[in-house]
């Protein structure tokens, strides 16, 4: 739903991993992609999915989100992290 965020090192990993494959899947944009990625996304995220993201990337072989280092969390000095959109 946004094209930034601030999350941990570790959970901006996995979500890289996990979204990048819907990023991929969302460029066919056919019946079967819209049903497959029906069943993962909730209905406003499929929209824009579909509608925004998708055609963005339409060239782009891969590499769609950019995960930017910075300082680490004051209260348990966790690593942060920017993930977003390239």
């Amino acid at each position: 739903m946004h094209s930034k965020i601030k999350t941990t090192q570790a959970k901006g990993k996995e979500l890289i991993r996990v979204i990048s494959p819907l990023i991929t899947k969302a460029k066919k944009n056919d019946l079967a992609t819209v049903r497959a990625l029906a069943k993962i996304l909730p209905p406003v995220a499929l929209g824009k999915m579909l509608k925004e993201i998708g055609p963005k990337y339409q060239t782009r072989p891969g590499g769609y989100l950019r995960l930017t280092k910075i300082n680490r969390r004051l209260q348990d000095g966790a690593e942060m992290c920017y993930v977003e959109l390239v």
